[in-house]
């Protein structure tokens, strides 16, 4: 026998090694040598290539956009100046002055107003009107715009160029450019929009922007930045380029936890920057493109190594890719497994014994909380207990031992596979309440259900989970009132169902119970007591949600309640108040008053005052009704 069984245990780690260990070596060696000499190929021979060339473009991208922005801005210039000067030659008014300054928009569209002086006048303002009409932008911005720079106006005459961005006066792109009149003869203003400016300084990869003197951003392809007129006078890379003489130049900085090679030109017309820069990991993207290329190539041979092993393998991995396919599964809780064993070897022998383990786990989830069992299977609930403010929910159908009794009396021996049916379908309900609002379902006590929040799962704090199970109460009465009226007046075997409902909120342990054969995750504590106490006093009090007053203080400005007469509890030193819930107070269907829910319900207004209050264990007494 010992021979036997060493024998079979060989017989597996044979089967197991041999396998393995075969398509572990050729795939591994065949990997190690094609993808190790390409990567080394890549990165000691092509990295330093593409850096370089990467450098190359990046300056030569700002070297571009830098001699666009000097061109505009030079062009912007003489072509006020010559302007000015025609107009000034032939006089403000006379209509060759008008002339030119039609010629002069008609040419130069991106241009929306110009400023400049006039002999005998403060100051002569062109707008472009066709500009401001196809805009939709108000023309008269640009009289409280010069208003409101008056100062840089002054600044300008006596001889500084100053370059503002007007984005956030306009709502739409626009850039101002102040220069001094040779001699002493003021300053002339342009404002125009940088349209075609935006389009050059947006060149993929490379992010191109252009601030002035002080730091403003001008122009940028986050056009949030422009919008906001942000300023980047304190970034570190800023600083240092105002500070190095060098009119430009290319460097690598760091800048917000990243690296950039960041090239630079200081424009002549103005005291601007055109800055250009690349993010220093995205250099070496291409060589990722590369590598991909070549594992194109190393997957061509690899396919001649995966032949020479496709046979040997094939029924193997297929059926162990669905096994551990199907384990994921499990894992997450689904126990239905979608599989079908092929051969009679050992894979085969393998997937039937997985099959059967599922349909048993299948069978187990059934007779107990799926979602407890996957979280304790994935070590989310260790052995033992811990406190918890929870929420602990108890039900029970009214009238359950006399409808019992008369399934017995119609069915005779069929009664017990009706109550069943009759159950299932009541529970079926109940539990898609509890499962919606994140309650976990501890157990069945015959036909009582007792659930609870705060526990396996939260919503989030003690309140939420308070919410969530009012909540759940109140799905179960809809539940139920829709459910009664779907069923046939008179039926023997589907009578209509009415439930008592006790809630109450305090520090539980909640833990894995039991012995090393059988464990259930359940709740325990004198909450929980409390909780079960109160769902019988619906009867007596002749209501349908009962809810502790620890749980009322949660909840209170969320659902419609009433408060009941108080109970004296055996236990507890204090009289615990009580309160009946009506609805949500959002809600402006359905009941308002306990009146209503009584009515609606068909639960008559009990007489309190005559009430049964001695219970088998003595375990409450009501006291008299507040008065309102």
């Amino acid at each position: 026998m010992k021979e036997k069984r060493q024998k079979k245990e060989n017989n597996g780690n044979a089967v197991k090694f041999s396998i393995g260990a075969k398509l572990v070596i050729i795939i591994t060696i065949l990997v190690l040598v094609s993808l190790g000499t390409i990567t080394f190929l890549v990165s000691y021979l092509v990295r330093e290539d593409m850096q370089i060339t990467a450098e190359e473009n990046n300056f030569e991208v700002n070297r571009r956009t830098a001699a666009e922005a000097e061109y505009t801005l030079t062009n912007v210039h003489s072509s006020a100046l010559v302007l000015m000067q025609i107009i000034n030659a032939a006089g403000a008014e006379s209509e060759l002055a008008k002339q030119a300054a039609g010629f002069f928009f008609d040419r130069n569209r991106h241009i929306a107003a110009l400023q400049f002086p006039v002999q005998g006048q403060d100051g002569n303002l062109l707008i472009n009107e066709r500009f401001f009409f196809l805009q939709e932008i108000d023309d008269s911005l640009v009289n409280s715009f010069y208003e409101n720079n008056s100062g840089i106006i002054e600044r300008s005459a006596i001889g500084e160029t100053i370059f503002l961005n007007a984005t956030a006066h306009f709502d739409f792109h626009l850039l101002a450019l102040f220069f001094p009149v040779h001699g002493g003869g003021g300053a002339v203003s342009i404002l125009f929009s940088p349209e075609h400016l935006s389009n050059s300084f947006n060149s993929g990869i490379n992010q191109s922007f252009l601030l002035n003197g002080d730091g403003d951003v001008l122009v940028h392809p986050d056009f949030e930045l422009v919008r906001t007129a942000a300023n980047m006078a304190n970034r570190g890379f800023i600083r240092s380029i105002r500070e190095n003489p060098a009119r430009n130049r290319q460097d690598l900085y760091d800048d917000e936890g990243k690296r950039y090679f960041i090239a630079y030109t200081k424009l002549d017309t103005s005291s601007s920057i055109a800055v250009t820069s690349i993010e220093y990991n995205k250099i070496f993207e291409g060589i990722a493109a590369t590598t991909r290329r070549n594992l194109y190539l190393t997957a061509a041979v690899l396919s001649l190594s995966i032949l020479f092993i496709w046979f040997f393998s094939k029924t193997i991995s297929v059926t162990l890719k669905s096994l551990a396919k199907a384990a994921s599964k499990i894992e997450e809780g689904i126990f239905e497994i979608d599989l079908e064993p092929k051969g009679n070897d050992e894979i085969s022998y393998l997937t039937s014994s997985f099959l059967k383990m599922s349909a048993a786990l299948g069978i187990f989830g059934r007779f107990t909380n799926r979602e407890i069992a996957v979280k304790a299977m994935r070590g989310e609930i260790k052995p033992g207990g811990l406190p918890k403010h929870a929420t602990v929910f108890f039900s029970d159908i009214r009238g359950f031992t006399e409808k019992s009794e008369n399934f017995t009396n119609m069915f005779g021996s069929g009664a017990s596979d009706k109550i069943v049916h009759w159950l299932n379908e009541y529970f079926t309900h109940m539990i898609e309440c509890v499962e919606k609002t994140s309650g976990v379902v501890d157990k069945f006590i015959g036909d009582a259900v007792m659930a609870h929040w705060g526990t396996a799962y939260s919503a989030g704090s003690p309140a939420k989970d308070a919410y969530n199970c009012v909540k759940a109460a109140l799905m179960m009465r809809v539940a139920l009132h829709i459910l009664n009226k779907k069923r046939r007046s008179g039926d023997p075997g589907n009578p209509p169902i009415n439930i008592g409902c006790g809630i109450n909120t305090g520090i539980v342990t909640a833990g894995q119970l039991g012995s090393d054969l059988r464990m259930e995750y359940t709740v325990i504590g004198d909450p929980v007591n409390l909780a079960s106490r109160i769902e019988s006093l619906n009867k007596p009090l002749g209501t349908d949600i009962l809810i502790s007053e620890d749980t009322w203080n949660l909840v209170k400005y969320q659902f419609i309640t009433e408060e009941m007469p108080s109970v004296t509890v055996k236990g507890k030193e204090k009289p615990v108040r009580l309160f009946a819930v009506v609805n949500h107070v959002s809600v402006t269907s359905g009941p308002k008053t306990l009146a209503e829910v009584r009515e609606l319900l068909g639960i008559k207004p009990p007489d309190v005052s005559n009430a049964d209050i001695n219970s088998e264990e003595k375990k409450y007494k009501i006291g008299a009704a507040k008065k309102q």
